[in-house]
């Protein structure tokens, strides 16, 4: 049974309508917001159109993409319904769940927290894989057969991580430029040692570096953007060149192409410079 959904608002938007719900989640017990983009098929039950989940980066929400990316022109002329998640619960009521931009709200990077104070509400890894998709099918006019997803830097992780765990349940996977080997980066070890603990053999199960080793699939294509202006890149928060590595060495199933692409930065900036090209890439694969 659907989580009941509470329409918050709704707009016009290239010949189809972007909506927000809020619904109570089982999953991070507190209520969650999500957006959805359905072209005009899809709200008039014409056809079930794919869906695309775009996950979002540190201190965003469910908003910036759906504002800044540039996304809604291309998915229109594409017929793609996209949905586009919070990035961790809120309201949770974890002391200090909201003094640290890193960890805690906004920053609950796609795990299932196995540890105090976050096992209870951080699971934002079931919340998209499963409760959210399962809202948005039994909810709205889209194919679950045709299904894939992308992200930015921690959003991106989480697509990648979405994608290599479930074989042959996303069509395709890209990402800008995404936190690639969090084991090994600042940007991962300090949340993983919060959210999952100490022993760091736990971590694999969220990092897709580690994960490509050992992928068996169904062929996957993946896109990977990043800019070589990047802060984030320059300080090695990133690693793209560590999946890259591991998936030509691993020899799996999984069709990588990483683009290195000169003067960019992490911003949205950016993301829209390339929106376009990975909406062409997931509507090749998704209407196949």
């Amino acid at each position: 049974m659907a989580s009941t959904l509470v329409l918050v608002s709704k707009a016009r938007c290239f010949r189809g309508e972007v909506h927000k719900y809020a619904h109570d989640s089982a999953v991070t017990n507190v209520k969650m917001t999500f957006n959805i983009y359905l072209p005009d098929t899809a709200l008039t039950n014409k056809e079930k159109v794919p869906v695309l989940y775009y996950l979002s980066g540190l201190t965003c929400n469910e908003d910036n993409m759906i504002t800044k990316g540039g996304a809604l022109a291309h998915l229109s002329e594409a017929r793609i319904a996209l949905v586009t998640p919070d990035t961790s619960p809120r309201g949770a009521g974890i002391p200090g769940e909201d003094d640290d931009w890193e960890l805690g709200t906004g920053a609950g990077f796609y795990v299932d927290a196995t540890q105090e104070p976050w096992k209870k509400n951080y699971n934002m890894y079931s919340y998209v894989q499963n409760e959210l998709q399962r809202v948005v099918a039994e909810s709205f006019a889209v194919d679950t057969s045709r299904t894939s997803i992308f992200g930015h830097s921690m959003g991106g992780h989480g697509a990648l991580v979405l994608a290599l765990r479930n074989p042959g349940h996303y069509k395709s996977v890209s990402a800008f430029a995404p936190i690639c080997h969090p084991s090994t980066s600042n940007w991962g070890r300090k949340q993983f040692a919060e959210y999952l603990g100490s022993n760091e053999s736990t971590w694999a199960a969220y990092d897709a570096t580690e994960l490509v080793k050992r992928y068996d699939g169904p062929m996957l294509p993946v896109l990977v953007d990043q800019g070589d202006a990047d802060q984030f890149y320059s300080s090695k928060q990133l690693q793209p060149s560590h999946l890259v590595i591991a998936t030509e060495s691993s020899k799996r199933p999984v069709q990588l192409d990483s683009r290195m692409q000169p003067g960019y930065d992490h911003s949205y900036y950016f993301i829209q410079s390339f929106m376009k090209e990975h909406i062409a890439f997931h509507a090749k694969h998704l209407w196949l």
